[in-house]
């Protein structure tokens, strides 16, 4: 539906394009894609990443399962283009790398540094980013007023959050800021500071579980939040969970084999993995310059080599929530038949003012969160993926029909898209009239005759 040979950017068709080129595609493109991006290649990538997972899961040589896991997700990243472009794909790869630094038969105390260091720099940056924000939202106090009603995918609870009082948003705005940009150097301190550390970004990281949808964004990053507690700590909690049902739940029947290196191969195991450490941690240095640091001969520099190793995603900068939309702009497909225009929403949008926005993380639905940046510029016109989706509904409706919450018509008359400014309701509407969204049109685009299509 999104990549393959239906979907709204085929992969097929850009590597064609690639291969057609004078220039080498691998460089640009790291990608098993170029030898096949067939449908069935496409999945039986899928069914490979799997197993590697599974395989981790089973304590089967977990480091080299997840270190195979990070191009092959990589693979479908640079493929996957608009759809797979988020911060916490890049996360994702970056961690999948750095697992393979971390034994799980010893105590490792540099690699646990190493995996605090990238949750310092995925907050830090973050905060910088706010910081420098363009809008001045986060400095005067006013990022949160917005950001409930704005996210991409809200949940139902965002619009209790909503209208919490306006005093209470400036602490929040200033406080998010304060504790990614001075709170992530506890992360780096000795354990009372790093039990701090856990306990704010783990709230922090709730509450946003529970008012929006980011993917596995949150899961992920509350998974690094264990790199901020001891040895001692785990033992603690092992030992509370003794005796409880959940612990027979975390342990396997049996302890499947998983091979070792030989003992006289770990000191230059030891010395290719702090190398390498140290390449990591040199690189994310320059990217965060790259991304965050003022406009100068130094940001130049650091741009232009950055771009050596960008499209690898293993030394990725961060600035997540880095300004705060103040509307939301929703595009509305619709489809014509008998001369009346009807609407169709997606699964997890606004659409119907009266259907309560949705928990759906960890999964993401990629095109509705996409379509929020369209909305945000739809007068710039609408990107190829968003062009596809309107033919598709004319020439191959069953293809996208899993995209919408009801079944698309076999055959419309036209398409178009309507867009629409979204804005909660307040508690007085709400309590009259049960609807979640207020909304108005902002207008439609040009319609789109089907049969001219067909024709073509």
């Amino acid at each position: 539906m999104l990549i393959g040979s239906r979907g709204l950017l085929p992969a097929a068709r850009l590597v064609e394009s690639l291969l057609q080129a004078d220039r080498p595609a691998w460089p640009g493109f790291p990608s098993f894609l170029l030898l096949d991006a067939s449908d069935v290649a496409l999945t039986t990538g899928v069914s490979v990443g799997l197993g590697l997972a599974l395989l981790a899961l089973l304590g089967v040589w977990p480091r080299l399962a997840l270190l195979l896991s990070a191009p092959l997700y990589l693979s479908y990243v640079v493929a996957g283009r608009e759809f797979l472009s988020f911060q916490w794909d890049n996360l994702l790869i970056e961690c999948l790398v750095l697992a393979a630094f971390i034994p799980r038969d010893r105590p490792s105390p540099g690699s646990h540094w190493i995996a605090r260091a990238l949750l310092f720099k995925l907050y830090f940056e973050s905060g910088i980013a706010k910081w420098q924000s363009t809008l001045g939202d986060w400095l005067d106090g006013s990022a949160m007023t917005f950001y409930y009603e704005t996210a991409p995918i809200p949940a139902w609870p965002a619009w209790w959050a909503h209208h919490l009082p306006e005093a209470w948003h400036q602490i929040e705005s200033f406080g998010a800021m304060g504790l990614e940009i001075a709170g992530a150097f506890l992360i780096l301190g000795p354990r009372p500071a790093r039990l701090a550390a856990l306990l704010g970004f783990s709230v922090f990281q709730l509450l946003n579980l529970g008012t929006a949808n980011y993917g596995f964004f949150v899961y992920l990053a509350l998974a690094l939040h264990v790199f901020l507690l001891d040895d001692s700590d785990l033992e603690r909690i092992s030992k509370r969970l003794r005796g409880l049902r959940i612990s027979r739940l975390l342990r396997f029947p049996g302890r499947l084999p998983s091979p070792h290196l030989p003992a006289s191969a770990r000191p230059y195991v030891s010395i290719a993995a702090g190398l390498l450490a140290v390449a990591w941690l040199a690189a994310s240095i320059v990217t965060g310059i790259a991304h965050l640091a003022p406009s100068g001969d130094l940001r130049d520099a650091a741009v232009r080599q950055a771009q050596s190793w960008r499209v690898y995603r293993v030394a990725n900068a961060y600035h997540l929530f880095g300004h705060i939309t103040r509307e939301r702009v929703e595009p509305e497909f619709q489809s014509r038949a008998a001369n009346t225009w009807q609407a169709h929403d997606l699964k997890y949008k606004p659409g119907d003012p009266l259907r309560a926005p949705p928990f759906v993380a960890p999964h993401q639905p990629r095109v509705d969160f996409r379509l929020w940046f369209y909305g945000l510029n739809f007068q710039r016109g609408a990107p190829r993926y968003v062009v596809n989706l309107l033919r598709s509904m004319c020439t191959d409706p069953d293809a996208v029909e899993p995209l919408f919450a009801e079944q698309l018509p076999a055959r419309p008359e036209a398409v178009r898209i309507e867009y629409w400014r979204y804005r909660f309701t307040n508690p007085q509407q709400r309590e009259a009239t049960g609807a979640w969204w207020q909304r108005e049109s902002l207008g439609a685009s040009t319609a789109i005759e089907c049969e001219r299509l067909e024709r073509d």
